[in-house]
């Protein structure tokens, strides 16, 4: 058959769907395998990249210094940031808290529809630039799209910068092949591709990099793909050259267009059909079964030679493009790399030993060895997602540490077949550049001596068009396996962690597509029942990946799912227990956590912050003091190891040294907003108030959005008596975090010491829309109590009682509205109750006091306060309050004299006691006693002015004066 054949010959085979259909299966797919992702909560990495991220958290402005700081919110050019340039996810989860608040449902679902999307642009890409199959283009979407690996990418939040990278990197990628694409169509080759499409690709590629860092690898794909795209190039220039009918001239190509001059045959003109690669050509004989490896080193060598020969006019015209590009690519990526280490203040990130213990080893051959078994055990991971975790450090991977290890096999096996895989690439490469040369007057050299070989005698341009669809699958397989693995390699810089799942999901495209050619090969060569055989059993292996990314999803959905998870998957992974335990910790489980820190312990001894953590678990002082005094060896400069030893010496009374060590803590973390709190309150304690104003203000300085900081500095300074700046800082820790109850209670209790009870009310309905909890009723009943609304007052301390049903002082509050609204008995009871429980409950026998005397029951009254007093209250003012009580109950029962020696004891304790000065006064008044009368109740007058009694009893005491004046003067005459 000749060249043209027929028209059906250059279809691309489908896989049976319809493009949409394929999509609509592929997307139901993702959807299906991570749909028990949207259930999850913020775990892990979320919390600090969201929840604590001062750039992202609700309230927080959308501001420019997003573009400023890390992934965590922390300034680029600090010595602690993580110096992880993501500001376009960043704003992504800023988008999704403006429009969909904290929701984290709403965050999971733009990671799954991120997913869909990647999966159906790699359909795409392998549909145009990879596969001449549809079907096979949507098999390997559909193993992308089902891939256990992909569980943390996608059901991690944090994941999103790895999903949406990897969308920008194809995009990139695809807008490159585009450009590359439209090369060549005209009668010449064009100086360079398509300006759009190649700014485009640059657009694209600098984005993927602002999302997460190995987004710019694409740069380096497309070099790649566009270098070894020139024998497709040179291709059309010989192409046109043999079909143009016009004379040659010697040892030239004439170029012309494969559109502009159609195939003939049998009078019909017959269109090469137009891939991202060139597409397959009509009439392209079935292919071959590749029968080797036709390469060998000197043959590679002379290709490379030849291509770069400036004697040969015919390969600088195709080369010279190809150097515009590629001038052009590296001088931007260089720019855009200069500028990364620029906004990185020039510093790479810190990491510690337990982050990647092979980069801190000082032996060469064991980093050489572990470096390269990681990059097998990476491999495995993707051929077998039997074992999968969220964290692989510390002592998950044992170093590789002498070259009889086993475990070299692996690596070694995966150099051969690396190797072997390349070699098949640059086979390709020589195959079509060979042939392409053929039949011109001025063959180069490296063609003379390659000749030779058997297996290139019979070589035409339809062999080398079948060579180079044969092997681009190899080539686009290798490029997005590789290239985008390499930030993660070690291989420029230390990373900080062992294995990370997440950093594979870019990579597994190139898995997915190697994969997919491999099996597609393999049913060329196989009968086909045996054919039929592996396509089930390919079938089987996506239905087991299904299975297993859907369980994978459970262990994303919560905080103590994903630790135990990782105690479950890796009991030998030292940092899996500590996570655990802290989780463990916060939930008040002390006794689980204390055995999963010491189980920590033993796997990594090491472990500064497990001694440190450990040592708040212990009730013995003691043996906690030993474990920070440990944790402090091991890492001197722990701040909070620092800080915990600091308090403890502080609750032991040994001030000054515990103020040494909280500076010391603030000093090596100067970000640490609880060390500032903590001095600055000790400082407070001792007087120092100048020094703890400055702690605090160098504590907000600092730690600007620490919302915790400010409330405490607003405690500070409303005990400084300056309220309307400590309202602007509880405002302030409000609008940092606006799930911060504590600051709306404080506001409340503010504005009501201002007598703004409006204000005070809805500050505390606030408080109660965030947490419904008894601390925060409590203050919202004792307003409505002192406002006389006694019928809120008691509904909300009846709901205090209910959360909190242990809670005295919240009981003992209901009884005295209930006491208030006349419901003694009631009040009696539950007074009664809480006296009962053993409690020494000094505000019981009073309340029960005023309960005896409003039912008129005084013996009892006074037998409640007399037991008031035998509790010895220090403080003075209560003291004579009790007095004045006795006083009170012993006057209604007419023992006065007795009244008058406890208001006599009452105002000794506080002078400042105007009713017992004034009840005195009255006592003597009875007792006919007037001129002491008249003095007890002046002294109450000068206490309080404005009293109209004392100035109605003192008028009754003149008139009597005057009345007792008249009668001795009337009794002398």
């Amino acid at each position: 058959m000749g060249a043209g054949g027929d028209r059906t010959r250059c279809r691309r085979p489908g896989c049976g769907l319809a493009p949409a259909g394929a999509a609509a299966l592929l997307a139901g797919a993702s959807c299906l395998c991570f749909c028990r992702s949207l259930r999850g909560e913020f775990v892990h990495d979320d919390v600090w990249a969201i929840v604590h991220n001062p750039d992202v958290r609700p309230g927080a402005p959308l501001r420019w210094g997003v573009f400023a700081n890390d992934f965590w919110g922390k300034g680029m050019a600090e010595n602690t940031s993580h110096k992880s340039y993501r500001p376009l996810c960043v704003l992504t989860f800023k988008l999704n808290i403006l429009l969909t608040g904290m929701d984290p449902f709403y965050f999971h679902a733009v990671n799954v529809i991120l997913h869909c999307l990647v999966t159906l642009v790699l359909m795409y890409t392998c549909d145009k630039a990879v596969f001449r199959s549809r079907g096979l283009a949507f098999a390997t979407a559909l193993l992308f799209a089902v891939h256990p690996v992909h569980t943390e990418a996608v059901a991690g939040i944090v994941g999103r910068a790895d999903v949406l990278a990897c969308l920008l990197f194809l995009l990139a990628f695809l807008s490159y092949s585009r450009g590359l694409d439209q090369c060549g169509t005209g009668g010449r080759l064009p100086p360079s591709a398509s300006p759009f499409f190649l700014l485009l690709s640059l657009v694209l590629g600098t984005c993927a990099m602002l999302v997460k860092e190995t987004g710019v690898t694409v740069f380096g794909v497309c070099l790649v793909y566009d270098f070894f795209s020139l024998p497709h190039k040179q291709d059309k220039l010989s192409n046109g050259a043999l079909h143009q009918r016009g004379p040659q001239r010697p040892g030239s190509l004439q170029l012309a267009s494969p559109l502009a001059h159609p195939q003939r045959e049998n009078g019909k003109q017959q269109i090469p059909h137009r891939g991202a690669w060139g597409g397959c050509h009509p009439g392209l004989p079935q292919e071959p079964k590749s029968s080797g490896i036709p390469v060998s080193p000197r043959a590679v060598w002379s290709l490379m030679r030849s291509l770069t020969a400036s004697s040969d006019r015919n390969c600088l015209l195709t080369m010279r493009p190809f150097f515009k590009r590629a001038i052009l690519v590296v001088s931007y990526v260089i720019i855009i790399l200069y500028f990364r280490l620029w906004i990185m203040g020039g510093s790479m990130p810190l990491f510690s030993e337990q982050d990647n213990p092979a980069s801190f080893s000082p032996y060469i051959l064991t980093r050489f060895l572990t470096y390269s078994y990681l990059l097998a055990f990476n491999v495995w991971l993707l051929l077998a997602p039997v074992t999968l975790c969220y964290d692989w450090q510390v002592g998950s991977i044992p170093l590789v540490e002498t070259i009889w290890d086993t475990r070299n096999l692996a690596t070694v096996f995966l150099a051969v077949v690396m190797a072997l895989l390349s070699l098949h690439c640059l086979a390709a490469l020589k195959a079509c550049s060979l042939a392409l040369w053929k039949g011109t007057a001025h063959s180069p050299r490296w063609m003379i001596w390659t000749e030779r070989r058997p297996i290139f005698m019979n070589t035409d341009l339809h062999t080398a068009g079948q060579s180079r669809l044969e092997h681009k699958e190899v080539l686009v397989g290798l490029l997005f396996l590789v290239f985008p693995f390499i930030p993660a390699s070690n291989l420029f810089f230390r990373v900080g962690f062992v294995v990370a799942e997440r950093v594979l999901y870019m990579p597994s495209m190139g898995y997915c597509i190697l994969f997919v050619h491999g099996l597609s090969r393999l049913c060329t060569w196989l009968n086909r029942c045996g054919a039929t055989t592996l396509i089930a059993s390919t079938v089987l292996l996506l239905l087991l990946f299904s299975w297993k990314t859907v369980k994978q999803n459970e262990v994303w959905l919560s905080r103590e799912a994903l630790f135990r998870s990782g105690v479950e998957t890796l009991p030998h992974n030292a940092k899996v227990h500590y996570n655990y335990a802290n989780f463990l910790k916060d939930q008040g489980r002390n006794r689980e956590a204390i055995y999963h820190y010491r189980t920590a312990l033993k796997l990594y001894p090491r472990h500064a912050s497990a001694l440190n953590n450990l040592g708040t678990l212990m009730r013995d002082t003691a043996e906690a003091k030993r474990y920070y005094q440990r944790a402090l060896q091991l890492h001197p400069k722990h701040s909070r190891a620092l800080f915990n030893l600091g308090n403890l010496l502080k609750s032991q009374e040994k001030k000054e040294e515990a103020v040494a060590l909280l500076k010391e803590s603030i000093k090596y973390g100067p970000e640490f907003a609880d060390a500032y709190s903590s001095l600055a309150s000790l400082l407070a304690e001792q007087e120092r108030f100048k020094e703890a104003e400055e702690i605090y203000q160098a504590g907000i300085k600092n730690c600007p959005d620490s919302s915790d900081l400010h409330n405490n500095y607003g405690v500070f300074l409303v005990d400084s008596g300056s309220p309307e700046k400590a309202a602007a800082h509880y405002q302030q820790a409000v609008i940092l975090s606006p799930h911060h109850h504590v600051a709306m209670v404080n506001l409340g209790r503010l504005y009501r010491s201002l007598g703004e009870n409006d204000m005070a009310e809805e500050w505390y309905k606030r408080a109660l829309q965030v947490a419904r909890e008894a601390e925060t009723l409590s203050p919202l009943g004792a307003l409505y109590y002192n406002t006389g609304r006694y019928e809120e007052a008691l509904q909300v301390y009846h709901e205090a009682v209910a959360l909190q049903p242990l809670q005295r002082e919240l009981r003992l509050a209901l009884a005295q509205v209930l006491a208030v609204m006349g419901q003694t008995k009631e009040a009696e009871k539950m007074t009664e109750h809480i006296v009962s429980e053993g409690a020494e409950c000094l505000e019981c026998y009073r309340l029960l006091s005023a309960i005896y005397s409003k039912q008129q029951d005084h013996d009892k009254a006074l037998h409640a306060i007399d037991k008031a007093l035998q509790l010895k209250p220090k403080d003075p003012k209560v003291v004579s309050e009790l007095f004045f009580t006795k006083g009170n109950q012993l006057r209604e029962q007419n023992l006065l004299d007795k009244a008058f020696e406890s208001y006599n004891a009452a105002v000794a304790l506080n002078p400042e006691q105007a009713q017992a000065w004034m009840n005195m006064g009255g006592i003597q008044h009875i007792k006919g006693k007037y001129m002491s009368a008249r003095a007890y109740y002046e002294r109450a007058l000068q206490l309080v002015p404005d009293s109209k009694l004392l100035k109605e009893n003192l008028a009754k005491l003149d008139r009597l004066e005057k009345r007792l004046q008249e009668v001795r003067e009337k009794d002398q005459t």
